[in-house]
């Protein structure tokens, strides 16, 4: 059956691309376009033409990318004002969630400073209790989470 039609002369039919998930798409429109992959640089123009609002989205994505690459928040209620207006109902969520914090938004982009390193310790302490399912006392998990801290600064 498979030879059938190239012995006629049927032209074979192409797979077809496996369409990208939501997450891969979320993925290629939050990385910047100098990082991402081969296939997410030819998918994404064929995305945008099929839906306009994704392209939407994703321009503003990469709006609020540049303040915080260059850290200036004076173009964050020019952005809001276009997330309102871009027409889709999950922006403009986000842009009254945001109104909402705008002064912790704006601290967030302006300074150089984040809790990124605690919530790692966090996530570790975390993920140690999960593993030991408490039954471990507390100078045992105490040593786990040093030794893990010393890990990641090794191959960091």
């Amino acid at each position: 059956m498979a030879v059938a039609p190239l012995r006629r002369g049927l032209p074979i039919n192409t797979p077809r691309e496996r369409p990208p998930s939501p997450r891969e798409v979320a993925r290629w429109i939050t990385t910047a376009p100098s990082r991402r992959s081969l296939r997410a640089a030819e998918a994404l123009p064929r995305l945008f033409e099929h839906c306009p609002e994704l392209n939407r989205a994703h321009d503003l994505v990469r709006q609020f990318a540049a303040m915080l690459d260059t850290r200036d928040a004076a173009r964050l209620p020019g952005w809001l004002e276009q997330l309102t207006a871009a027409g889709l109902p999950a922006l403009a969520s986000l842009a009254k969630a945001i109104r909402k914090n705008q002064a912790a938004v704006v601290q967030g982009i302006t300074t150089p400073f984040n809790s990124g390193v605690n919530e790692g310790r966090i996530t570790d302490l975390k993920l140690q209790k999960r593993i030991m399912a408490g039954r471990a006392g507390v100078p045992l998990l105490r040593h786990r989470v040093i030794l893990m801290a010393l890990l990641r600064r090794r191959y960091v």
